[in-house]
């Protein structure tokens, strides 16, 4: 793999991440659907390619697509000017045969693509609308950037959507603290001058805490930068009191109202360290005059 190959993976993951948190906080507000998740993936081979992308088929899409047996995989995508696209192959067109061979699903169908040499012609029994037919097709080379296909990122996908079922009910919950929220679960503090989020489980492992929140952005001249909290830093004390959520750093700072510094205790590169945050309080209203103060036919001043 080429340095410009690893740039372009690395985009193409982040932007997918991205994308798949952002949908997270869509769904925030609406129950989340007890569904198969179906994992898309695009068969662009280092050399082969056919220039389609497909998905596994479950039971009930293959329902939608009139198949009479759930195998096969569904095209998703027509490249342009691609070998699908000369050959006529068509979104929602469902691969069942390649050259003769029963197609089960994704893998195995990126599997014969790779194998089959440019230029050799390939015969593809598909279904459209419910109808079977025999498309052939010229397997392409690939002159771009290798296709990001490796299946533990498929594995690690699946286990986040599974994990993130279990807690769709604490983001719902987290998205309600009296702070503006950001997206993707952060969490602004006005007063202290910091983006943050709460830590899951992988996170907080990485980071080499059991909780905490961790600091995404510090605003310039705040009372946070002032103090040293940096961004990358995982709050876990607010004088003294353990905070493992956003609202907890909220409450506690709150509850510190009368107090105008206090300690936060952060972790940095594995290492504990306690900074003393100091928060300027507003100063006190101007006291009204005294009124004139009346003694017998005298005022008294």
């Amino acid at each position: 793999m080429t340095a410009a190959t690893g740039g372009f993976m690395k985009a193409r993951i982040t932007g997918i991440l991205v994308a798949c948190a952002a949908l997270a906080v869509a769904a925030a507000a609406q129950p989340f659907p007890s569904v198969a998740p179906q994992v898309e993936v695009f068969v662009n081979a280092s050399r082969s390619f056919l220039g389609v992308g497909v998905a596994e088929i479950n039971a009930d899409r293959a329902k939608e697509l009139k198949l009479r047996e759930e195998h096969g995989v569904e095209i998703t995508q027509v490249e342009k000017g691609s070998p699908a696209e000369k050959a006529g192959l068509k979104a929602g067109d469902v691969v069942l045969e390649y050259n003769g061979q029963r197609i089960e699903g994704t893998q195995q169908f990126i599997r014969m693509v790779r194998e089959t040499p440019p230029g050799r012609q390939v015969r593809l029994l598909i279904s459209r609308n419910g109808a079977t037919q025999t498309v052939s097709a010229t397997i392409g080379e690939r002159k771009g950037p290798e296709a990001f296909d490796d299946p533990r990122f498929r594995e690690e996908m699946r286990k986040w959507q599974e994990n993130l079922r279990d807690q769709m009910k604490d983001l719902r919950l987290e998205l309600r603290i009296p702070d503006v929220p950001r997206p993707f679960m952060s969490w602004q503090s006005g007063s202290l001058g910091i983006e943050a989020e709460s830590l899951n489980p992988q996170l907080a492992e990485f980071f080499g805490v059991k909780e905490g929140v961790l600091v995404r952005l510090v605003n310039k001249d705040s009372p946070a930068e002032k103090a040293g909290i940096k961004a990358g830093d995982v709050i876990i004390k607010i004088d003294g009191a353990q905070v493992s959520a956003p609202r907890e750093i909220t409450n506690a700072i709150r509850s510190l109202r009368d107090k105008e510094s206090f300690l936060v205790t952060v972790v940095r590169n594995r290492k504990e360290m306690t900074l003393t945050v100091t928060i300027p309080r507003p100063p006190a209203p101007p006291s009204s005059p005294a009124r004139p103060r009346q003694v017998g036919s005298e005022v008294a001043l």
